[in-house]
C-alpha cells in the first residue's frame, strides 16, 4: 500500500476513492473500504482520502482524542488490500476550499475517480457545504460516479466514531469492539519501565501511548498482545501506577501469561476484550502482588469464556 502523508503532490489516474475521517476504522469504515477494494476488478485503483489531522484539530489549544493514532491506522490498513492511503493536510487552505474546488482540483484533477463512495451523511468543502447530492450534482459534469452507503448500525444504535468513543470512555470495551468489528487496540514501541514486575515474577511490557490516544478509564483489562503472528493471553493496566510510585504520564503495562522473552524496543500491539477493574493504590506491595493475582485468576477465565 502507498502511503502518501501531509502532501499535495500526488496524481493517480482511474480511481476509486473512499472519503471520510475514518477515525476507528469500524463497521461502517469497513464497508465503503471494501467496496472502493471491489472495483479493483474493474482495472480501477482503489484509494482511501482522509486528513492527516482530525478537523477537531485545527487551530485548537485542545487535543482531539483520536481512537487510532495515524500509526496505528496505517498498520491496520497495510495489508487491507487498499493501494493508496492519503492523509491530506488539514490546513486553513484545505478547510476553506470551495466544494466544487474540492471535486475538481483533488477529485478529478489529482485522482481523475471514476467511482466516489461515501456515507450518506458525508459532508465537506468550507461550511460543509458540500453533501452527497452535490457530489452527485457533477457527475455528468466530471465523469464519476456517487455510491453513497446507509449508514451500519448495531443493535439499532447507528455505529459512529462517536459512540465508539463513548464506549470506550465508560469501559465499555464489548460494545466498542462489536461497532469496530474487531477488538479496539493500543500499538507502540515497549519502553523500559520500573521492572517492578520481574522482582515477583511477573515481567511486563510497558508502552507509553500517544497524548491524542483516547483511552478506556484507568485500570485492570484482559487483554491479548500480538507478538510475531501469535496472539498471547495476558492482563494489562492502564495508569499512573500509584501504589509503586506514581508516573507523570499514563502508561500501558502488560503481563503476557507464560511469556518470559525479551521485548524491549518491539512494536507490540495490545488488544482489549474486558475491564476486570479500576486502578486502585493499595497500602503495601504485598496487597498490591496480591491482588495482582486475583487480577491473573480473574482475566485467564475472562479470555477462556470470550475464546
Amino acid at each position: 500500500m502507498e502511503y502518501i502523508a501531509g502532501s499535495t503532490d500526488f496524481k493517480f489516474k482511474n480511481t476509486a476513492v473512499t472519503l471520510g475521517k475514518f477515525d476507528g476504522i469500524h463497521l461502517g469504515h469497513q464497508q465503503l473500504i471494501q467496496l472502493a477494494i471491489s472495483y479493483k476488478e474493474q482495472g480501477l485503483k482503489a484509494v482511501m482520502f482522509s486528513f492527516q489531522l482530525h478537523p477537531g484539530n485545527l487551530f485548537s489549544d485542545k487535543e482531539f482524542e483520536l481512537i487510532y493514532s495515524e500509526e496505528e491506522k496505517l498498520a491496520k490498513l497495510n495489508h487491507s488490500g487498499i493501494d493508496v492511503l492519503i492523509s491530506y493536510p488539514f490546513t486553513e487552505e484545505t478547510r476553506s476550499m470551495d466544494p466544487e474546488d474540492f471535486i475538481k482540483k483533488i477529485l478529478v484533477d489529482k485522482l481523475d475517480t471514476k467511482i466516489i463512495i461515501v456515507g450518506n451523511d458525508f459532508h465537506f468543502g468550507f461550511g460543509r457545504r458540500g453533501d452527497v447530492a452535490f457530489l452527485k450534482e457533477y457527475e455528468e459534469t466530471y465523469g464519476y460516479k456517487v455510491i453513497a452507503c446507509e449508514k451500519k448500525k448495531w443493535k439499532n444504535e447507528v455505529i459512529s466514531s462517536s459512540a465508539i468513543r463513548y464506549a470506550l470512555k465508560e469501559g465499555n470495551l464489548e460494545v466498542a469492539n462489536a461497532m469496530l468489528g474487531q477488538p479496539y487496540s493500543i500499538r507502540g514501541e515497549v519502553v523500559h519501565g520500573r521492572r517492578f514486575g520481574r522482582t515477583i515474577g511477573m515481567p511486563t511490557t510497558n508502552i507509553i501511548p500517544p497524548s491524542t490516544k483516547l483511552l478506556p478509564p484507568c485500570g485492570v483489562y484482559a487483554t491479548k498482545t500480538l507478538i510475531d503472528g501469535v496472539y498471547h493471553p495476558g492482563v494489562t493496566n492502564i495508569g499512573y501506577k500509584p501504589t509503586v510510585g506514581t508516573d507523570e504520564y499514563i502508561g500501558v503495562e502488560t503481563y503476557i501469561f507464560d511469556y518470559d522473552n525479551d521485548l524491549y524496543g518491539e512494536i507490540l500491539e495490545v488488544e482489549f476484550y474486558t475491564y476486570i477493574r479500576p486502578e486502585m493504590k493499595f497500602g503495601s506491595i504485598e496487597e498490591l502482588v496480591t491482588r495482582m493475582r486475583e487480577d491473573i485468576i480473574i482475566t485467564r477465565n475472562t479470555l477462556k469464556l470470550i475464546n
